[in-house]
């Protein structure tokens, strides 16, 4: 489906041709994957899910609603590795879609715009981590995250960009992703993966 679109790419071609091709599917219980999202920043994946997997037993189900997590107490949530911040952060992710109650069903209609307009809202949660909700649990296929460390290291190296300053590599990034539109959800998965593979020097 995205493969035509990305294959004009030459970058893309040959990422697509080592890597193979990806899939993405939409997750249940959108306000905890919000959650997990804030747990994993600025973490390493092996730290994230280890801390994630702490969390995902404080309860009965493996997929606790926004009202159990708010029962938790603030000590609990610190004693399991989170940060007094993150602790925070989530509970202000519950309060908010218990508050507006949002839903799976009513988030999968909005468009990705209102989305972003609705959960940057929440304290605790910016841009990046909402673009990362729209790609990963949401599975909308074209979001593209400018701001992203990685996706930055990746173009620049792969792509061969020169700039002065971060607003001109951000215009030269959104420039290259264009050509992969509507599929850049996709592309931003073999840039990732080609830094995971350690095919680009960290």
């Amino acid at each position: 489906m995205y493969r035509k679109q990305l294959n004009k790419d030459k970058v893309m071609k040959a990422l697509i041709k080592s890597q193979g091709v990806y899939t993405i599917e939409q997750k249940k219980n959108v306000c905890l994957q919000l959650c997990a999202s804030i747990m994993s920043q600025q973490l390493s994946t092996k730290v994230a899910t280890v801390i994630y997997n702490r969390f995902l037993n404080l309860f009965k189900s493996k997929s606790p609603k926004p009202a159990a997590i708010l029962q938790v107490p603030h000590e609990t949530l610190r004693s399991i590795g989170l940060s007094n911040a993150k602790a925070v952060y989530v509970k202000n992710v519950c309060n908010f879609f218990i508050e507006h109650r949002l839903t799976d069903a009513r988030l999968y209609k909005m468009s990705n715009e209102e989305i972003l307009s609705l959960l940057t809202q929440i304290k605790g949660v910016g841009q990046w981590t909402v673009e990362m909700l729209l790609m990963f649990t949401l599975a909308r296929p074209d979001v593209f995250a400018t701001g992203d460390l990685g996706l930055q290291k990746a173009i620049i190296k792969l792509y061969n960009v020169e700039y002065s300053n971060s607003k001109e590599l951000f215009e030269k990034m959104n420039v290259i992703a264009g050509n992969w539109s509507p599929y850049r959800t996709y592309a931003c998965r073999y840039l990732w993966r080609a830094l995971d593979a350690t095919l680009i020097p960290m």
